[in-house]
């Protein structure tokens, strides 16, 4: 069984999250962490349900899911997981902390690919792999079947979708995506976003004025 815990980190309010097992094996997706304080919150968190930390896995790259990924890589010494499409957002960060008046050093570590159609797995736990594109080129979503939750990044919000005016953003492709990926699963699924509260694909369905 996977066990789910959110924080809410910077000045984004940014939802990083530690998934983890009842072997105590887990992930980082969208470490947002971006100071002292926040790195030793999650540490602390990591530490005293003594996780052992498999990979750091990001539904994208923008800026405000990443600042905590050079400190979590570091930290944890395991591979970044993500869409190559995103390796070029990642790569513009430093611009992007620029034009937000902060400095971000470019990330240096081990990148592996994800796609479309694979699967990951945490011990038993499957999730398997969306391109969910259109906030940003190379989003993904990490769905668990089993207990019928996804991880949506900025793709899909409570009463809302991510923005798409943001480098290679697209707003009829991320409408095409929520409509053909997220939205044809099982109407009880919790939808986990990048920001705001937990909502469930039926109340999407219904209530989204973007739908």
């Amino acid at each position: 069984m996977l066990h789910i815990h959110i924080f809410r980190f910077n000045p984004f309010s940014e939802n990083t999250y530690v998934l983890f097992n009842d072997q105590k094996n887990g992930v980082i997706i969208d470490p947002g962490n971006w100071n002292e304080k926040e790195n030793e919150i999650l540490e602390n968190f990591i530490k005293e349900k003594e996780i052992s930390i498999k990979n750091i896995l990001l539904t994208h790259a923008h800026i405000d899911h990443v600042l905590g990924l050079q400190w979590a890589f570091d930290m944890y010494k395991v591979a970044i997981k993500m869409h190559e499409e995103e390796k070029d957002v990642l790569d513009r960060n430093p611009m992007s902390a620029r034009n937000y008046g902060f400095d971000f050093k470019p990330f240096v570590g081990d990148i592996e690919l994800l796609n479309e159609g694979e699967k990951y797995f945490i011990d038993e736990d499957c999730f398997e792999i969306f391109h969910v594109p259109g906030h940003s080129p190379g989003s993904l979503a990490f769905y668990n079947e089993a207990q019928k939750f996804v991880i949506s990044g900025d793709a899909l919000f409570q009463g809302s979708i991510g923005r798409t005016d943001l480098y290679r953003g697209n707003h009829e492709q991320l409408l095409e995506s929520i409509r053909t990926k997220l939205f044809t699963l099982p109407e009880e699924t919790e939808v986990y976003s990048g920001h705001g509260n937990a909502t469930q694909i039926c109340f999407e369905k219904k209530h989204n004025p973007f739908f």
